[in-house]
């Protein structure tokens, strides 16, 4: 063996702990060798140090080690402090009472596990954050922790407690201002197109929201839910009274729930003869409304602490989405916290909405990835018991990994959705919708046909390339001249062409 492990790495092997993996994993090498980095397709990095970097073996060292170079995972940090001396860890403490990744350690532990350790309150030094605020999202202004010193910048609380990493990615759309390029591409349009391509826009959203699910609304649904995307700019969703309205709202009101779920519920499909296929499985029942309490305090938290609003969007409807909190619709309404929190945080301009649901649709594997990086790692990890009638039961302790969350992936999946909307999505409807103004106005001036028989023709018409099937002329335009069809595709191409 030419190297072994460190940080999580060491203490996952030496506590065999079962966990979802770290993004990150360490190894030290045994002798001189130089810094070795590699890079898996799914994102893990290996990253091999000098043999100059060897720690010590103690579980203080570790950690100490891990929160160095490996990051922050509370998952992990979580089955640690389960299995590990404590008597050793205050060792390590009590060795470094004013260094700052050992009073981060403390913190964490009494963060994590709810009890206090038997040591003093630091009396003096200076405050250190808690996460480096180059490589996490934090909250502007953490809460100041006499005990151990120490700024809680993080994102959420402790029963709902996610991480994001400052990737490449994101940096670039921090040091991009999305909403600016948004209102210099509508300043192009005049405000009656916008206002009708507002119309057009909830209309799509809606229809796409459902053909995520395989879904084809009534017309009511449809309206229920265009009125609700309406009212998403102006109103506070994210309690748990308006949640609980949203999900009776949106789905079939035999199905509407009075409450946070009281069932253990999964996303599976049949394999016939009674087999099923296991996607996702939620949170227990009995752990929801904690985890749901945490969801919204932590949405609360972000707001107050200036969080980037992709990131907080991402957060609170992922998380929403992980915790299923609802036996129906808790798809459309995580699609549909998107735009109430970036119409609520000002990030999508007045009078106007972003289509991400038709983005979503139009990219499924991109989607239904930022939902498989976390339910594909939960699986493995959950024991239970599903019976012929379906019902599952779950046997052993999951609320750590629903509690501490990375939703780097998250994040960035949703950013990458709003890019292609302002980029292509919103763009290719404002000029289709400017286009059929033209191509409207033209064919007025050919021939006075009521409105309803020029939408048709216009219809027709691009959805056969531009001109009129034989078929569709004999049955509804027989009483144009073959001069006036002629003039009519002209028109209809010149508009598109734009």
């Amino acid at each position: 063996m030419k190297h072994q492990p460190a940080g999580y790495e060491a203490l996952i092997k030496r506590y065999d702990l079962d966990v979802i993996p770290h993004w990150h994993r360490s190894f030290v090498a045994l002798q001189k060798q130089t810094h070795h980095l590699e890079k898996e397709p799914d994102g893990t990095v290996y990253e091999i140090y000098p043999a100059k970097y060897k720690t010590g073996d103690s579980v203080g060292e570790q950690l100490e080690f891990a929160l160095k170079y490996d990051g922050v995972n509370l998952g992990i940090l979580a089955k640690v402090f389960q299995r590990s001396d404590t008597e050793e860890l205050l060792n390590y403490l009590r060795s470094k009472p004013t260094g700052k990744y050992a009073r981060r350690i403390w913190f964490f532990y009494e963060y994590i596990t709810g009890e206090m350790l038997p040591l003093e309150d630091m009396k003096q030094g200076n405050y250190v954050d808690l996460l480096e605020d180059e490589d996490y999202y934090t909250v502007s202004k953490g809460d100041a922790v006499k005990r151990q010193r120490i700024r809680n910048n993080l994102l959420g609380t402790e029963t709902f407690s996610p991480i994001v990493r400052k990737t490449e990615l994101l940096k670039k759309m921090e040091a991009e201002n999305l909403t600016q390029s948004c209102e210099k591409l509508l300043s192009d349009y005049p405000q009656d197109l916008l206002k009708r391509a507002l119309s057009y826009l909830y209309t799509k959203e809606t229809k796409s929201s459902f053909a995520i699910e395989h879904e084809a609304p009534s017309s009511t649904r449809t309206e229920r839910f265009i009125a609700l995307l309406q009212e998403a700019e102006k109103e506070e969703f994210c309690t748990k009274e308006r949640l609980i309205e949203l999900q009776n709202r949106i789905v079939d009101p035999r199905f509407a729930d009075e409450d946070y779920r009281v069932s253990q519920n999964y996303v599976g499909e049949s394999m016939g003869f009674g087999r099923e296929k296991i996607h996702y499985i939620s949170p227990k029942p009995e752990d929801i409304e904690a985890f749901m309490d945490g969801l919204v305090a932590t949405h609360q938290r972000m707001h107050k602490g200036d969080v980037h609003p992709v990131v907080h969007a991402a957060i609170i409807a992922y998380g929403f989405v992980f915790l299923h909190p609802f036996e129906d619709g808790n798809g459309r309404i995580h699609r549909f916290l998107i735009h109430n929190i970036l119409a609520r945080k000002g990030f999508t301009p007045a009078g106007i909405m972003f289509p991400v649901s038709a983005a979503m649709l139009k990219e499924p594997a991109v989607y239904d990835g930022s939902l498989e990086e976390f339910s594909s790692k939960i699986v493995p990890m959950v024991e239970y018991d599903l019976d012929e009638d379906g019902k599952m039961l779950v046997h052993n302790d999951t609320r750590d990994w629903y509690r501490f969350i990375d939703m780097t992936h998250q994040v960035e999946a949703l950013y990458g959705f709003i890019v292609q909307t302002i980029e292509k999505e919103l763009p290719q409807e404002l000029v289709f919708i400017a286009g059929y103004d033209v191509a409207k106005k033209a064919i007025r001036e050919i021939v006075d046909m009521p409105d309803r028989l020029i939408d048709l023709y216009i219809r027709f018409a691009l959805q056969n390339q531009g001109k009129l099937s034989k078929n569709k002329r004999e049955k509804y335009f027989d009483r144009l001249s073959d001069k006036e069809l002629e003039q009519i595709e002209k028109s209809i191409a010149e508009a598109f062409s734009v």
